[in-house]
């Protein structure tokens, strides 16, 4: 009998570190990982809902959340895009949001932004600014870029710009936050 690979939604996945204990545990299961990226395992074998009920109840012992539905699946997918897009992405100036979410999540923008909304109370673009100030606040602390550095790399018109947008998120500016002692950062999976 020849098996079919199997699709797993993963919520809660956001950095490399992710992708390795996904892997791992999976392997420990018994299954062979065929792919484990953001949001996503691919394992060779069939799964009885018995196997899915044991990888949901591991997964959750590590703070992921395997996901079913398929409503919440474009959810996490538009998430995952957009920390990706964010924090891994070298050259964040070729994308333009909403082409970059149609392309990853195979749907329409309109739609993506609709659902997103409902279901999250907050719109893709709140999110998205979300995620760059968590970023605008990591490379202020790692201290290897200037101000305008920063805001030239994450696609930002100006420095103003991306100040405005930090006081608004943080209630204080780039340089405050850098001078401050208590560097407040927001795990990704919580942003």
């Amino acid at each position: 009998m020849e098996e079919q690979a199997q699709v797993l939604s993963i919520k809660n996945m956001v950095c490399n570190r992710c992708i390795l204990v996904i892997t791992r545990l999976l392997e420990d299961l018994g299954f062979t990982p065929l792919q484990v990226e953001l949001g996503t395992a691919v394992v060779r074998e069939n799964m009885t809902a018995a196997d899915r009920e044991t990888i949901r109840r591991e997964l959750e012992k590590y703070g992921f959340e395997l996901i079913d539905d398929k409503r919440l699946r474009i959810i996490e997918q538009i998430r995952t895009a957009i920390i990706q897009l964010v924090h891994y992405e070298e050259n964040l100036s070729k994308w333009k949001l909403s082409e970059y979410l149609q392309e990853k999540c195979h749907h329409e923008y309109s739609f993506l932004s609709k659902l997103f909304t409902e279901v999250n109370g907050i719109s893709i673009e709140k999110y998205y600014i979300a995620q760059k100030v968590e970023r605008i606040k990591e490379l202020l602390i790692y201290d290897e870029w200037s101000v305008s550095e920063i805001a030239a790399r994450l696609r930002y018109s100006s420095v103003a710009h991306m100040s405005t947008q930090f006081r608004q998120v943080t209630g204080l500016s780039p340089s405050e936050f850098k001078r401050s002692k208590e560097h407040r950062r927001e795990p990704l999976d919580q942003v």
